[in-house]
Protein backbone atom coordinates (compact mmCIF):
# COMPACT_ATOMS: atom_id res chain seq x y z
CA UNK A 1 0.00 0.00 0.00
CA UNK A 2 1.25 3.65 -0.95
CA UNK A 3 1.67 6.44 1.55
CA UNK A 4 -0.82 9.64 0.03
CA UNK A 5 0.33 13.05 0.69
CA UNK A 6 -2.17 15.74 0.66
CA UNK A 7 -3.09 19.17 1.45
CA UNK A 8 -5.78 19.68 3.94
CA UNK A 9 -7.17 23.18 4.13
CA UNK A 10 -9.83 24.24 7.01
CA UNK A 11 -11.21 27.67 5.35
CA UNK A 12 -13.47 28.37 4.48
CA UNK A 13 -14.35 24.20 4.41
CA UNK A 14 -12.62 21.15 4.96
CA UNK A 15 -10.89 20.66 1.11
CA UNK A 16 -8.40 17.87 0.34
CA UNK A 17 -5.78 18.13 -2.46
CA UNK A 18 -3.28 15.32 -3.10
CA UNK A 19 0.00 16.53 -3.39
CA UNK A 20 1.89 12.69 -4.44
CA UNK A 21 2.30 9.30 -3.53
CA UNK A 22 5.54 7.19 -1.90
CA UNK A 23 5.69 3.37 -1.52
CA UNK A 24 7.56 3.45 1.41
CA UNK A 25 7.23 5.63 4.76
CA UNK A 26 10.70 7.08 4.99
CA UNK A 27 10.65 8.70 1.55
CA UNK A 28 6.78 10.11 2.26
CA UNK A 29 7.64 11.29 5.76
CA UNK A 30 10.87 12.90 4.29
CA UNK A 31 8.53 14.82 1.95
CA UNK A 32 6.05 15.64 3.83
CA UNK A 33 8.67 17.32 6.30
CA UNK A 34 9.78 19.14 3.65
CA UNK A 35 6.54 19.98 2.32
CA UNK A 36 5.02 21.39 5.82
CA UNK A 37 8.05 23.33 6.08
CA UNK A 38 7.54 25.17 2.63
CA UNK A 39 3.62 24.96 2.07
CA UNK A 40 1.84 25.28 5.37
CA UNK A 41 3.06 28.55 5.64
CA UNK A 42 2.74 29.86 2.03
CA UNK A 43 -0.53 28.46 1.58
CA UNK A 44 -2.22 28.29 5.22
CA UNK A 45 -2.46 24.26 5.39
CA UNK A 46 -1.87 21.29 6.90
CA UNK A 47 0.50 18.95 5.15
CA UNK A 48 -0.69 15.15 5.81
CA UNK A 49 0.64 11.67 5.20
CA UNK A 50 -2.16 8.81 5.17
CA UNK A 51 -1.29 5.08 4.50
CA UNK A 52 -4.27 3.41 2.58
CA UNK A 53 -4.80 1.20 0.09
CA UNK A 54 -5.98 3.51 -2.48
CA UNK A 55 -7.02 7.12 -2.72
CA UNK A 56 -10.42 6.98 -2.03
CA UNK A 57 -9.58 5.38 1.49
CA UNK A 58 -7.49 8.00 2.12
CA UNK A 59 -9.38 10.64 1.64
CA UNK A 60 -12.39 9.03 3.47
CA UNK A 61 -9.91 8.48 6.38
CA UNK A 62 -8.75 12.75 6.22
CA UNK A 63 -12.41 13.10 5.75
CA UNK A 64 -13.41 11.65 8.81
CA UNK A 65 -13.72 13.45 11.98
CA UNK A 66 -11.61 12.36 15.01
CA UNK A 67 -13.36 12.26 18.80
CA UNK A 68 -11.02 14.64 20.94
CA UNK A 69 -8.20 12.94 23.14
CA UNK A 70 -9.74 12.32 26.90
CA UNK A 71 -8.67 15.40 29.31
CA UNK A 72 -6.42 13.95 32.33
CA UNK A 73 -7.36 15.83 35.43
CA UNK A 74 -10.17 15.74 38.22
CA UNK A 75 -13.40 15.09 37.83
CA UNK A 76 -15.94 17.13 38.92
Amino acid sequence: MPYYLYKVFETPIRRLEKIESHDTFKEASARAKALRRDLAQSEGCAVKNIFADNELQAEDILSQVREPQPETGEDY
